[in-house]
């Protein structure tokens, strides 16, 4: 069966800066420590659209959006950080923009964006998300695929 694919970056540059720690690990990523995440979105379809497309490029505004309310100029804590209650002062003080979530790493930023993603387009249902990949650099990627 033939299928289409289309993929949208927002790629380093975009500034999603943002700054985490894997408060469990055993190397310096137990550390507060940054980078300005890239995003790398897969779209796949068995038909085209009016246009030809899988899907509008320019209609991803939507993910701008959410990618902004929650990686730019954050500070993503573990929800079980067992610092989560300092941390979180951070934010009081207006020091830091604090974004608790459920889990911290590359790995788990992909689920989240993938499932918003996919949330977003439910109604269009020619349209499948077929993965979110998220980069520290150029060097440390991580995917999410259903």
């Amino acid at each position: 069966m033939k299928k289409y694919q289309t993929t949208k970056t927002f790629g380093h540059d975009k500034g999603y800066s943002c700054a985490f720690r894997q408060w469990n690990a055993k190397t310096n990523c137990k550390y507060l420590h940054g980078y300005s995440l890239g995003f790398k979105i897969t779209l796949e379809a068995i038909n085209l659209d009016d246009n030809n497309w899988v899907y509008d490029f320019g209609d991803f505004g939507f993910l701008k959006k959410w990618l902004t309310k929650n990686f730019d100029h954050k500070l993503l804590i573990d929800e079980n950080d067992p610092d989560l209650e300092f941390l979180r002062t951070l934010d009081e003080k207006d020091l830091a923009q604090v974004n608790i979530i459920p889990k911290i790493s590359c790995e788990y930023f992909a689920e989240m964006t993938f499932g918003f993603i996919k949330q977003h387009l439910s109604n269009q249902h020619e349209i499948k998300v077929v993965s979110v990949e998220v980069s520290e650099h150029n060097a440390n990627t991580a995917a999410y695929f259903e």
